[in-house]
């Protein structure tokens, strides 16, 4: 005989309620190893890599950089412009505190794949005005963000597009990516540029680069949340002439290399 209480549906939810507990174990763990694997930051020589910096946008909230600067913070790059419109609500505030903080300045822009390339360099110069930073003008190239349905090729004629045009009113450009970034957009198109990699192994990337940013989970005095830590490549005088413009561009293993004239 079969008792009306012991029927299939209940045995259904049982079944379901393990598969959902294993899916969410399994969602977990992959985040987990993702934390601890794949972007846990790599160790950085404070002797090889003497100059830290970080970068910041409105996303990181209101921050002191004068204690940051206290923490051994010496260059900020600050986010100014997206695409051909937006412009990120700190930019002004930002950057006046690095400059009352005493840091070293840079500011980028990140960049569309599907605006034009003049369109963003009017954008950006919009925002930047007369400033001139420090550490020059940075283009953020990368796919994360951005529709995956565009050709390369129509993507670097527009990043060239906006490259000529700050080149031309006298600014010094440099490019911020990833690994995939740069072979698929730089490596072959901009040869000679400044980099500012992206990368969580010991060698960020088999190029020559001036920046690496090293850690997205950084903690800094000054900053509440995680932040992005960077790393100058280069010694203290290196770094000295770099600001000068001795030895712009300045990329790894090219120290006596002459400046860009472009």
């Amino acid at each position: 005989m079969k008792l009306p209480f012991t029927n299939r549906p209940w045995k259904d939810l049982v079944v379901a309620g393990v598969f959902l507990l294993v899916c969410l174990l399994l969602i977990f763990a992959a985040i987990w190893a993702y934390r601890t694997f794949i972007s846990s930051p790599p160790y950085v020589d404070p002797v090889k890599y003497p100059v830290r910096g970080i970068d910041i946008s409105w996303h990181n909230g209101d921050v002191d950089l004068r204690k940051a600067a206290q923490d051994g913070v010496e260059f900020v790059f600050i986010k100014a412009t997206e695409g051909g419109d937006y412009k990120d609500r700190n930019f002004r505030t930002n950057y006046e505190k690095a400059m009352k903080a005493g840091l070293k300045t840079g500011v980028y822009h990140f960049f569309r794949f599907d605006r034009d390339g003049v369109e963003q360099a009017i954008n950006f110069m919009k925002t930047v005005g007369q400033r001139r930073p420090d550490l020059g003008l940075v283009i953020d190239i990368e796919k994360t963000g951005n529709p995956p349905d565009i050709p390369n090729d129509v993507v670097t004629a527009r990043l060239a597009e906006m490259v000529d045009y700050l080149n031309l009113l006298g600014h010094r450009v440099m490019f911020y990516t990833n690994r995939e970034g740069y072979y698929d957009y730089l490596a072959e198109t901009f040869p000679g540029h400044p980099l500012w990699i992206c990368g969580f192994s010991e060698t960020p990337i088999n190029a020559e680069w001036t920046f690496w940013q090293f850690n997205h989970r950084g903690k800094v005095e000054g900053i509440k949340g995680d932040v992005d830590l960077n790393a100058f490549c280069g010694t203290r005088p290196e770094w000295e002439s770099f600001l000068k413009g001795d030895l712009w561009p300045y990329t790894s293993g090219s120290a006596n290399q002459q400046p860009n004239q472009q």
